[in-house]
């Protein structure tokens, strides 16, 4: 059977003809080109010239264009033949806010020639909204409360309208990703400056997804999967916030935050904590698990940050 890190598996020579586009290719999508280097063409979008020479040492092709200035993308039209577009919206004021400009300005890019055969979108798990701590499935009905969250779900319009031409478009629904060897990719930062967390009758459920997961994950949905359909890309845990700053306390031989009440909370912390603080769920990677047939190497954070 195929390895997951490459659904190309041994890669008969019909397949090194194909050529993945990287669009947001930071961290996670330099974590799915080494998952697929050797076994097809990787080309990748950047805004910056500086990155120019890291893209190619990690044999990427790069294409110097910018999802902010349509008139740079044409040239993205018929060069792949899959995509993974893991940009995120710009920040918009004014009247059209909701707007995830740069998804839509790469879709009407790519369809100015012949469309590539799939296109894997990572989103995000914020377009649900507060479910109260229930656990969902990819069916949960979206309702964004947060501008971020209502672009993302702008976006997944946009590259629904793909789907609807013939491209076999995959949306991954992201939480929280850590990681280690990831800038920022642990609670350790947070625990140095001794934020607090929510008391336990206060607290909501968090979901997380290590990199190196998502990354294989990112690379199945590229052959893997229905067409127009939407995975949740998270792993087994259950855990509220706070439980996990404590846990990853423990593991770094730290002092626990201190808790306190919701009330104190919004008083204390600066919106942006707030928002993830007021949003509860638990959600089902059955779909990952079946159908994309990702088995994760961190099924727990607690496995994961010890990694």
């Amino acid at each position: 059977m195929p390895s997951i890190n490459s659904p190309l598996g041994a890669a008969p020579s019909r397949f090194r003809r194909e050529r993945v586009l990287v669009i947001g290719c930071g961290d996670v999508g330099l974590r799915a080109a080494r998952a697929l280097r050797g076994r097809v063409q990787l080309i990748a979008l950047t805004s910056s010239p500086g990155r120019v020479a890291l893209l190619r040492e990690a044999g990427i092709r790069p294409i110097v264009a910018d999802l902010d200035a349509p008139a740079t993308l044409r040239r993205l039209s018929g060069l792949a033949t899959r995509v993974l577009h893991l940009a995120p919206p710009a920040r918009v004021e004014g009247a059209l806010w909701w707007r995830d400009a740069r998804t839509t300005a790469l879709v009407q890019a790519l369809r100015l020639r012949s469309l590539p055969a799939a296109l894997v979108y990572g989103s995000t798990s914020g377009v649900y909204g507060d479910c109260g701590g229930a656990r969902i499935g990819e069916t949960q009905t979206v309702k964004p409360d947060t501008p971020r969250a209502h672009r993302r779900v702008d976006a997944e319009r946009s590259v629904r309208w793909l789907g609807r031409a013939g491209v076999a478009v995959r949306i991954l629904r992201i939480p929280g990703i850590y990681a280690p060897d990831r800038e920022g990719g642990t609670p350790r930062e947070r625990l140095q400056k001794g934020t607090p967390v929510l008391r336990a009758e206060d607290d909501v459920y968090t979901n997380h997804i290590h990199a190196d997961d998502l990354a294989r994950a990112c690379v199945a949905a590229l052959w893997r999967g229905g067409p127009q359909r939407v995975f949740h890309v998270s792993d087994d845990s259950e855990i509220k916030m706070g439980d996990y700053i404590d846990l990853a306390a423990d593991l770094y031989g730290m002092p626990r935050p201190p808790r306190i009440a919701r009330d104190e909370a919004q008083a204390q912390l600066p919106s942006s904590l707030l928002s993830f603080m007021g949003e509860s769920r638990r959600m089902d990677n059955t779909r990952l698990k079946r159908e994309l047939r990702v088995r994760l190497r961190h099924p727990t954070v607690a496995t994961g940050l010890a990694s």
